[in-house]
């Protein structure tokens, strides 16, 4: 459905945008000036206690995080050297600017953007609420005034930690637990198309994709697959490894050095991590493949209307959510969504906990909080019938080397539309 904005709201767009870019760009200075914070620490220490911390080569260590930062400070530079790829222009909207062109990815960039979104609330999961792509040029009068606060760099942080998760060897083990079930749920239901050819009218969405190793993955299985997001930090950061990436492991980073605590030695800190695992321009020719930015109930949750670009109801053969349901406000409207654009017959494959994001937010949005069982009466009533329930347990971009780790018991389950 076609949207005009206010000066306002581009204006906010705009300024939302710059303040991420300019968190990837003094990434390196607030880290290292957190790490000096503990040289500091040192001298306040008797004589003593200094000659035993260098004993224990606790200098060393720091001096060696410092490199760290360094080496993921160039490699988040990389990420937004041509931000600008990612706005249209916004300084004159036109009606209609808010449905962006779908790329498949045989033929070219696999982004591409959407209707603007709200810059509301952060959660753990990753996949922060942030703002649709805006135009790069008005991005420098925000820089210049922009220092990044710890809750951004704290999202920054939280994606060096989802490319182990997505596209590293490291983080297999974790990313597979989450994807095998819900792949192999998705192939199951489609058992009458046994092989990736014949799969390819076969339209799959996945919300929150974050940087996007889900969608692949189902791409890469034969359907055609689109992901949404919603996250700057994720859509720059997808973009770079989806676009931007010539050979597997190319790009090395240091995703465990932002804290001390919990570290049975100095490796579980500073191991590196290389990325990708894959070769994400490797999919087979004639693949669909695409990423939409913005937020998930403006793009798919329109009614029809008289000259909307890309109608959205019944659109969908299936719908695959991961650790995304709870990121809603009204996890009614999510579900009554994923019902209307999903087939007759078309099947919705979750699995996640119910790590309610805006409960209790500072920023007065509403949140309605279920349960699980409240959640799957829901669905029942929206029009699902629900199969294959189980709990899977796993982590969330987790140190696997750390003393501290949380487990998510997740709700796995598949669901048809009735």
């Amino acid at each position: 459905m076609s949207q005009i904005f206010s000066d306002a709201d581009i204006e906010e767009e705009q300024k939302h945008f710059s303040n991420v870019i300019a968190t990837f760009q003094q990434y390196a200075q607030y880290s290292l000036a957190a790490n000096n914070r503990r040289r500091k620490d040192i001298y306040t220490l008797p004589q003593g206690d200094k000659e035993l911390l260098d004993d224990l080569g606790y200098r060393q260590k720091l001096q060696e995080v410092d490199r760290a930062i360094l080496v993921n400070a160039e490699f988040l530079k990389q990420i937004v050297a041509n931000p600008e790829i990612f706005g249209h222009d916004l300084d004159s909207p036109k009606d209609g600017d808010d449905c962006g062109a779908l790329h498949d990815h045989s033929h070219g960039d696999v982004h591409s953007t959407h209707a603007r979104s709200h810059p509301h609330h952060h959660h753990s999961h990753s996949h922060d609420h942030a703002n649709a792509s805006p135009d790069l040029r008005t991005v420098s009068k925000h820089q210049r005034k922009y220092k990044p606060t710890d809750f951004d760099m704290d999202k920054l942080r939280s994606t060096l930690k989802q490319f182990v998760r997505d596209w590293s060897q490291e983080g297999k083990e974790e990313r597979e637990t989450c994807y095998t079930p819900m792949k192999d749920a998705l192939v199951a239901h489609f058992s009458d198309r046994p092989s990736p050819e014949s799969r390819q009218n076969i339209r799959v969405l996945v919300p929150g994709a974050g940087l996007g190793r889900l969608a692949y993955d189902v791409a890469n299985l034969g359907f055609a697959c689109q992901g949404n997001e919603f996250s700057h930090y994720m859509l720059l950061a997808s973009y770079l490894i989806l676009n931007r990436t010539d050979a597997i492991e190319q790009y090395t980073i240091y995703p465990y050095i932002h804290s001390f605590s919990n570290l049975p030695d100095r490796k579980a800190m500073l191991r590196p991590v290389k990325i990708p695992d894959v070769l994400p321009s490797a999919l087979p020719a004639g693949s669909n493949f695409s990423l939409v930015a913005g937020d998930f109930e403006e793009i798919y949750g329109t009614e029809y209307e008289e000259g909307d670009f890309e109608p959205q109801a019944g659109q969908w053969d299936a719908v695959l959510t991961c650790f995304f349901i709870d990121t809603a406000k009204n996890v009614i409207n999510y579900l009554r969504i994923i019902h209307r654009i999903l087939t007759p017959g078309g099947v919705w494959i979750n699995i996640g906990p119910l790590l309610w994001h805006f409960e209790n937010n500072a920023t007065n949005d509403p949140s309605i909080e279920l349960d699980l069982e409240e959640v799957k009466m829901l669905a029942r009533k929206i029009g699902f019938v629900i199969s294959d329930e189980r709990t899977i347990d796993t982590t969330y971009t987790s140190n696997s080397q750390s003393m501290l780790g949380y487990v998510y018991k997740t709700a796995f389950w598949t669901a048809t539309k009735v």
